[in-house]
């Protein structure tokens, strides 16, 4: 019965479903893997690069984008859906600046995103965008870092840390665990890798990490700094895999003592009882 539903956008479901917006949040699934983790000062972008192909420039396969000088966007879905919402933040951003003579600030922005998003999913004859984003700056005069996230249906909402694409609930659930309150830029840094090392498997050649620690500071890591801390998080795995190890050794070996601690107990005390019992019959 359902079916008859997702052929138009602005017919609901009988249970309160837009099919097509299912559908676009089905595509950002299915989209490669970003990360956003807010520290004290300082906040971080990781995103799973696609293999560029051998004869493509990688400088055209990217999946972070500068909004404005101080905003930066990572992306999750339709490459090219991403490409047409990053050109309308940037033309409002512009818009804002010229009407105001301010930068807009990281709320301001992701408001104007997701108002986007949600006007395609009332449309006729349009359809949702089939990405996922999560925006992350500084505020003019500001000094606390911002992270937002919206998705394809128009909600927008603030993080502490998050991700969006594949394997994203692996990835949300490794944060959950992993994320403490005030973390250094650097940790920050290391926990993004960490996080996305969970769902990609080749390493760092396949991780892009942009950093703001600042207003108008966006900076991005070198594959070499990627490389290296990479090594570090599986130099430190290593070490707690060999600390785990000698542990359930040590423990493998205190349990075999106590058994035979116990073994030789019962042994005396069945000597007793025999000599015990020899007595008595001599007694008899």
């Amino acid at each position: 019965m359902s079916r008859s539903y997702d052929r138009a956008l602005t017919v609901f479901s009988p249970d309160g479903h837009l099919f097509q917006v299912d559908y676009a949040l089905e595509a950002v699934r299915r989209g490669t893997c970003a990360v956003g983790v807010k520290g004290a000062d300082a906040v971080v972008l990781g995103v799973e690069k696609k293999s560029a192909l051998q004869l493509q420039d990688p400088r055209t396969v990217r999946k972070v984008a500068l909004l404005d000088d101080h905003i930066c966007v990572a992306f999750a879905g339709l490459t090219a859906d991403g490409r047409i919402l990053i050109d309308k933040a940037r033309v409002e951003c512009q818009s804002h600046r010229l009407t105001v003579e301010d930068p807009v600030s990281v709320e301001y922005i992701t408001k104007f995103v997701a108002g986007v998003q949600q006007k395609y999913t009332q449309s006729g004859g349009a359809r949702p965008f089939g990405i996922s984003t999560l925006i992350v700056g500084f505020d003019p005069e500001d000094t606390t870092p911002r992270l937002y996230q919206t998705e394809p249906s128009g909600i927008y909402s603030a993080w502490k840390a998050n991700a969006i694409g594949r394997s994203s609930k692996t990835v949300r659930e490794f944060l959950e665990k992993n994320y403490t309150e005030g973390l250094s830029k650097d940790d920050a840094i290391k926990l993004t890798i960490k996080s996305l090392l969970e769902v990609v498997q080749t390493g760092a050649k396949n991780i892009e990490i942009t950093y703001v620690d600042g207003f108008n500071q966006v900076k991005n890591l070198d594959n070499e700094e990627v490389e290296r801390i990479v090594k570090e998080i599986e130099t430190e795995k290593e070490a707690e895999a060999e600390r785990k190890k000698n542990r359930m050794a040590a423990v493998a070996q205190s349990a075999a003592a106590l058994s035979g601690v116990g073994t030789v107990s019962a042994q005396g005390g069945g000597d007793i009882d025999s000599g015990a019992g020899n007595n008595e019959s001599g007694a008899q």
